[in-house]
């Protein structure tokens, strides 16, 4: 989930966002914001994590109701664990093949917030001499 919403922040814009890197375009992008890329699979690998989330409570609960050595969630517990590993499995070919594949750096503008970053002031500060 992180490394996805990193991957959609980085690469937002076109004017106001980051735009480190330049995502591929698998859909139409926004009729009122010419030039933006929608990050659909970022949010599509997200909502896969939610619900695997969702499933690992279900597990959770599910394990901790097994009384002595009879557990009558164990169906639900498989399912559940068969369910999240399918959907991350699936979610993670589709993640590779439409998005980290075709994600390129954008190096003018990395450049351009690089030569603007105020990451030298620090060391400008005489108080920071000692």
């Amino acid at each position: 989930m992180k490394i996805a919403n990193d991957i959609r922040l980085l690469g937002s814009g076109p004017r106001c966002g980051l735009g480190e890197l330049i995502l591929p375009e698998n859909e139409p992008g926004s009729s009122i914001m010419p030039g933006k890329v929608n990050p659909t699979q970022c949010e599509a690998l997200t909502m896969v994590c939610a619900q695997v989330m969702g499933n690992h409570v279900g597990v959770t609960i599910g394990g901790s109701n097994g009384h002595f050595e009879l557990n009558v969630y164990k169906p639900m517990i498989a399912a559940g664990l068969l369910r999240s590993l399918r959907l991350l499995g699936d979610a993670s070919v589709s993640f590779e093949k439409n998005c980290v594949r075709g994600i390129e750096a954008n190096h003018k503008r990395i450049s351009q917030l690089l030569h603007e970053s105020l990451m030298l002031v620090t060391s400008l500060n005489p108080e920071n001499w000692l």
